[in-house]
C-alpha cells in the first residue's frame, strides 16, 4: 500500500482535524498537524501533472474536510437534519473552494509565501463566512483552543483569528520539515538543528507567553484587586424537555418550578436570578408585557426579594399597528390583514416595575431564520421550530446592555449561537458592559458533544473580552466562566439545578475588544492582492 496516496492522506488529515477539536478527540496539538497530509497532497498533484490535475486536489480537499465536519458537528442532525446537511455538506465545500483557490493561487506565485496566502484566503473566508445567511462558526480554526485555554490567554490581543496564524505557521514548518527530509535533503544530525529549533520556539513562544500574561499583569484582566467590585449571582438550570415539553407543558408550572429552584439559592446577598433561553413560553405580546401572567408572577417574586434583579429568556412577539411599517420578516396573521413579528428575547426585570428586552440577532441558519429571504421567503414556513415560534425571528441592530438596580452590573445578553461570535461580543463590551450572561437552550442537541462545545467556546470570548461569563443553560451545562475562561460550579447533562456565585465586575477595554477581528481585515487586503496578482499572472502569459 502506498502511504503516500493522496486518497489516504486526504483521510489522514480530515482525522487529524477531527480529533484536535473539544469534545471530539480533544487531542489539541494534532491540530498543529492536521494540514500536513493535505498540504503534502497539494505538493504531489502539482509536483505530478502527467499523473494529476487540479480538480483532482478538490476531490482530495473535499473528503478531508468533509470527514473534519462530519466528525465534529454530525449532532446538529438531532434538531435539524437540513441543518445537519447545509453545516456539513456546504461548510465542507466552501472551504474545499478556499484550499482549491489557495492552489491556484501558488501555481500562479510558484510555490513562494505559500503560508501567506492559505492563511489569508482562509481568514477571509471566516470572516466572511461570520457575516453571510449561511453563516456558520462552529468551525473556525482557533476555536480548536476552547478547552485549552491555559495556551491562548493572547486571544485578548488577536482574538480566535490569532489561534488561525499559530495553526498554519506550525502547519507549514512541520510540512517543509518533513518534505526535505522525503527529498533527501535532509540526513546529518546537525541539518535537524535549525528547523527543530524554529519549530520549538513556534510551538512555545505562544504557549509561555500565554502562561506569563497573568503572573506579569500584562492582560486587561490582571489585578483583582484593582477591581474590588462584587456581584452575587443566581443561575438557574430547570431541565425541561424542549422536544415534548416545554412548548407543550403548562407555562404556569414551569415557571413555578424554575423560580421554586432559585428560591433554593437565593439569600440577602443575592444581587441578580439568571434564567435560560425562552424560559417563558407563553404568548407572550410586547405591546403589554404587563398584563402576562409570567411579568405578573415576576413582579410578586421580585417584591419578596427588594434587592433582586432578573434575567430571563422568552420567546416574544409585536403586533404591528395599522399604517405601521413591517420588516420584511414580519408574518401576517391568516385571519387579518395585520403583521407580526417573532423574537428570541432577553427581558430585563427590576423591583421598580420596568422591563427592558434585547432581541436575538445571530441567528441558526434554516432554523431561526430563512437564508436570503428576498429569494427564499416562500419557503419559510420551513424553518424548523427551535425557540417556540416558526418561521424567521427578527432581530435588532444595536447591541443592549441591561444595568442593574444597584448600577453595578452591566450585563451583555448573549443569546444561544450569539456567543460563538467573537466580534459580535465585544460590541456589547464597547458599550460598558462588564459581565457576560449567556442565556441558552442546548437540549435540542441531546446528550451529544454539541453542548459541550458550546460551552467550551464561551471560555474563548471571557479571555478576548476579560469578563466573567455567567451561563444559563436550559440543560446541558450551566456554570460560571472566570475572565481567564476557567470554569466553575458546572451543571450536569439532565439535572435541575440552582447554583450561585461571587462574580468580580471588570471594566477595561481589551486589545481585542477596543479593534475586533483586525487579523480577518488585514488577510482580507492581503488575499485580495494574492488574488488580483494571480489573475495578472493568469493573462499576461495569455
Amino acid at each position: 500500500m502506498n502511504l503516500r496516496h493522496p486518497l489516504l492522506l486526504s483521510v489522514l488529515s480530515g482525522f487529524l482535524l477531527a480529533l484536535s477539536w473539544p469534545e471530539t478527540g480533544g487531542v489539541t496539538f494534532l491540530i498543529f498537524l492536521g494540514f500536513v497530509p493535505l498540504l503534502y497532497t497539494e505538493h504531489l498533484i502539482v509536483s505530478n501533472p502527467e499523473k494529476y490535475r487540479s480538480r483532482h486536489l478538490f476531490f482530495y480537499s473535499y473528503l478531508s474536510f468533509f470527514i473534519w465536519n462530519l466528525i465534529t458537528t454530525w449532532w446538529v442532525k438531532n434538531a435539524s437534519l437540513g441543518g445537519a446537511v447545509m453545516a456539513i455538506v456546504f461548510n465542507a465545500l466552501f472551504m474545499a473552494v478556499i484550499f482549491q483557490l489557495y492552489h491556484i493561487v501558488r501555481k500562479k506565485t510558484k510555490g513562494r509565501l505559500s503560508f501567506f496566502i492559505l492563511a489569508s484566503f482562509w481568514m477571509a473566508f471566516e470572516y466572511l463566512h461570520l457575516r453571510w445567511d449561511l453563516t456558520w462558526p462552529w468551525l473556525i480554526l482557533g476555536n480548536v483552543f476552547a478547552e485549552s485555554t491555559w495556551m491562548i490567554q493572547w486571544y485578548e490581543f488577536t482574538g480566535v483569528f490569532g489561534g488561525d496564524l499559530w495553526i498554519f505557521a506550525l502547519n507549514f514548518l512541520v510540512f517543509y520539515f518533513l518534505l526535505n527530509e522525503i527529498s533527501g535533503k535532509s540526513g546529518q544530525i546537525r541539518t535537524y538543528m535549525k528547523p527543530a529549533l524554529i519549530l520549538l520556539g513556534a510551538l512555545s513562544v505562544p504557549v509561555l507567553f500565554s502562561l506569563l500574561i497573568k503572573p506579569l499583569g500584562l492582560g486587561a484582566g490582571s489585578g483583582e484587586e484593582k477591581h474590588p467590585e462584587k456581584n452575587r449571582i443566581v443561575i438557574v438550570q430547570p431541565n425541561i424537555d424542549p422536544y415534548n415539553e416545554k412548548f407543550n407543558g403548562s407555562y404556569r408550572e414551569q415557571l413555578t418550578k424554575m423560580l421554586a429552584l432559585a428560591e433554593t439559592k437565593i439569600d440577602s446577598t443575592t444581587n441578580c436570578v439568571v434564567f435560560p433561553e425562552t424560559a417563558l413560553t407563553e404568548n407572550l405580546w410586547e405591546n403589554d408585557l404587563q398584563r402576562t401572567y409570567g411579568i405578573q408572577a415576576l413582579h410578586l417574586f421580585l417584591q419578596s426579594h427588594p434587592k433582586l434583579d432578573v434575567m430571563i429568556g422568552a420567546s416574544s412577539a409585536y403586533q404591528y399597528q395599522a399604517g405601521e411599517e413591517h420588516s420584511p420578516t414580519a408574518k401576517k396573521f391568516t385571519d387579518a390583514n395585520e403583521y407580526y413579528e417573532d423574537y428570541n428575547t432577553a427581558l430585563f426585570l427590576t423591583g421598580s416595575g420596568t422591563i427592558e428586552k434585547y432581541h436575538k440577532s445571530k441567528f441558526v441558519p434554516g432554523v431561526e431564520m430563512m437564508p436570503f429571504p428576498a429569494l427564499l421567503k416562500p419557503l419559510e414556513k420551513l424553518a424548523i421550530n427551535m425557540g417556540g415560534t416558526s418561521g424567521s425571528l427578527c432581530g435588532q441592530t444595536e447591541r443592549t446592555v441591561f444595568v442593574s438596580k444597584n448600577n453595578a452590573l452591566k450585563i451583555a445578553p448573549a443569546i444561544c449561537y450569539e456567543s460563538v461570535f467573537g466580534e459580535f461580543v465585544t460590541q456589547y463590551i464597547r458599550k460598558g458592559a462588564n459581565v457576560i450572561f449567556i442565556i441558552t437552550n442546548d437540549g435540542w442537541w441531546g446528550d451529544t458533544p454539541g453542548y459541550r462545545q458550546h460551552l467550551a467556546y464561551a471560555r474563548l470570548r471571557a479571555i478576548e473580552t476579560r469578563r466573567f461569563v455567567v451561563r444559563s443553560a436550559n440543560t446541558g451545562t450551566s456554570c460560571f466562566i472566570d475572565d481567564q475562561g476557567h470554569v466553575f460550579q458546572a451543571t450536569p447533562w439532565w439535572k435541575p439545578e440552582a447554583i450561585k456565585q461571587t462574580i468580580t465586575l471588570r471594566n477595561e477595554q481589551t486589545f481585542y475588544v477596543k479593534h475586533g477581528d483586525y487579523l480577518a481585515r488585514i488577510a482580507i487586503g492581503i488575499a485580495a492582492c494574492f488574488f488580483l496578482y494571480s489573475l495578472y499572472r493568469r493573462f499576461r502569459s495569455v
